[in-house]
Formats: C-alpha cells, structure tokens, sequence
C-alpha cells in the first residue's frame, strides 16, 4: 500500500465521521507583562481516524501549542479544535499522551507505572491487568516488568510511558518530542517500534519531532510548519509502503524527496525570518 505524492496545500478542513482531529482557522495569542505574543495563526488541516501524522518546524513556532489545544489543555485565542468530532472546550479524557521525558514513578516497577493510568482513570483491574501484559508483550518489556526505572534504560523507560500512554486504548495518541532525549541507536529502535505498535493499534497518531527522517519514516503526512506565529506551510504526502522496513525506507528515492522538500521549507522559512 502506497500513499499519494501530489503536494496537499493546506486548505479548510470541516468535522467529518472519519476526522480524529481537526483544526479551524486555530490562533494563540499570549499576553506576557512586556507584550502580547502570537504562537498560532491560522491553522487549518484535520488529521483522519487511524492516520499517522508528525509536525516539524522550527523551535518556538506552535508545535506543542497544537497538542495542548488537542488535549483541552489551552484554550485558542480564536477558532476551533476538534476532537473526534467534538469541539475541544476542555480537557479530553480519551487521548493518550507520551512527553519527552518518560516520568516514571521511580519506587514503582514497569507494570506498575503502566498500571497507574488504569488507576487514575478508575479502570476495571483485571482488564487493565490483561491490557498491560498485551503492551509489554508488545513493546518488549517481557522480563522486566518489576523492574524500577533506574534498573531501566532510556529506551525502556519510554516504552513504558507508551505503553501507560496506550492503556485505555486511546482513540487519539499525542506524542510531543517522545525521544529527543535519547541516543542515535536507540531512537531508530524506538521509532521502528512506535510504527509497529501504530499499525497493530490503529491509533490515531500526532507526533511533534524536531526530526525530519523520523517524521517521514514513521508518517502517512508531514505538517511543516512556519516560524512563529506558526502556520502551516505545506503538509508533505510521504508516499513509502506501509509495511516499512527501516534500513531500505531509508535509502529509498521517496523517502529522500519527503526529507529534501522538507528541509527546503524549514530552509526557506529560516531565510525569509
């Protein structure tokens, strides 16, 4: 299976049974005590159900913003969020989010940490219990599941915030800057992962990365957004099979269009600032 390469511009989307996520004509504007600040401007474009979709820019330009309006955790100056076809007007109890540190609790194990979210959210225990084993199996962390985050490494560390971050089965994943924190090796490992993981789940994915190869490998489309206020660019098809194995993905011609037309943009915009 193929994706389309012919250049998406970004145009108005409108709520749709088959959106996960959507935005409409979505600004930010902070007021600070020397002066009002305008983080978004202007975005539109909708993310479908089970699609795969990262945002890149540069530094400062909204891309957090975006999933903290996702999330209902930010209100837009002007516009509309939606979630699952619903305005987001506060916070969203159904999507999983993943952050860039793992935040584990340190005195309690792998399992336990996952647990934590069936916990929180009231969870029925034995469920929870058989979700948790599917995810560790999944992720691989079979073997250390009473394992303290300390006796852990980076990479396993994130997989359990994934995994607690998929426990409830999440219609929609938000994943800001997941594994910036880790090494070269390790990223690559955790990115042929999370694409495993996306295909057997089929959840919703928005992915804020700083990594242009990692946004195209793991994505059915990159956002590309401006400096600040952020608006979108140009929303980049990446046409790769969805079956991606990660060394051949990488040499391939399609992939290195994505990632050039990407970096040209990010290019330009720095160009034009």
């Amino acid at each position: 299976m193929t994706r389309s390469t012919s250049k998406a511009a970004p145009v108005a989307d409108h709520a749709t049974t088959e959106q996960a996520v959507g935005y409409e004509g979505v600004s930010v504007r902070f007021t600070t005590r020397r002066q009002q600040v305008t983080a978004l401007s202007d975005v539109e474009f909708s993310v479908d159900r089970g699609e795969f979709v990262s945002i890149v820019g540069p530094s400062g330009c909204g891309k957090s913003t975006l999933l903290r309006l996702t999330a209902g955790l930010l209100a837009p100056s002007s516009g509309t969020a939606r979630l699952e076809g619903a305005v987001v007007d506060g916070p969203r109890h159904q999507i999983g989010f993943a952050f860039q540190r793992a935040a584990l609790l340190e005195w309690r194990s792998a399992r336990r940490n996952i647990l934590l979210q069936a916990e929180m959210r009231g969870m029925d225990a034995k469920e929870a219990a058989v979700r948790a084993d599917e995810l560790i199996e999944m992720t691989g962390l079979k073997g250390f599941e009473d394992a303290l985050p300390h006796e852990m490494s980076g990479g396993m560390q994130q997989r359990v915030a994934l995994c607690r971050a998929l426990l409830h089965r999440p219609p929609v994943l938000l994943m800001d800057e997941p594994f910036g924190a880790l090494d070269a090796l390790t990223r690559e490992q955790m990115n042929v992962e999370l694409r495993n993981i996306w295909q057997a789940t089929g959840t919703t994915v928005l992915l804020v990365t700083h990594s242009i190869p990692e946004a195209v490998y793991l994505s059915d489309r990159v956002v590309v957004m401006t400096p600040r206020p952020g608006r979108v660019e140009e929303i980049i098809p990446v046409d790769l099979p969805l079956d991606r194995n990660y060394a051949t993905t990488l040499a391939s011609p399609q992939f290195a269009a994505a990632t050039i037309r990407i970096r040209e943009l990010l290019g330009a915009s720095h160009a034009a600032e």
